[in-house]
């Protein structure tokens, strides 16, 4: 198995999440990697780390995912791996719950998101994001 972190969608991911939605609430799993030192894409000279960067992100997207309906349901530093191999660790995983996946969407097109987002940039050398729904009760 191949793992490519990445910071932005390919346009078949976009096209796949601006699918129908799924019924009820998603649930992502982000599985995060930071860069070492940040990097601003407006040139900006900065002391932060990655991980730093990130922080500053994380710490007001749990505020503008309550606009939508969501919450931030888990956080933590990956301390090593229990089974299975990969090249590198990520260095935290993160989940967050919208009620519906164009709930996600419309909170990345927020202003509020586009102010913050930068820190996410910044921060992130790569990431997965992996779209999950809890089973239909039978």
């Amino acid at each position: 198995m191949e793992v490519h972190n990445a910071v932005t969608p390919t346009a078949e991911q976009i096209e796949g999440f601006l699918a129908p939605d799924a019924a009820g609430p998603i649930f992502m799993v982000n599985l995060l990697k930071f860069k070492e030192r940040a990097e601003y894409e407006d040139g900006r000279e900065t002391p932060l780390s990655g991980r730093e960067a990130y922080a500053l992100y994380a710490a007001e997207v749990a505020k503008v995912i309550t606009q939508v309906g969501g919450k931030l349901i888990f956080g933590a530093n990956v301390e090593r791996l229990m089974l299975g191999e990969v090249e590198e660790l990520w260095d935290q995983v993160a989940i967050a719950m919208y009620p519906t996946r164009a709930a996600m969407f419309e909170m990345i097109q927020l202003p509020e998101y586009a102010e913050i987002s930068v820190h996410r940039t910044a921060g992130l050398a790569g990431q997965l994001n992996i779209e999950t729904v809890a089973p239909a009760a039978e």
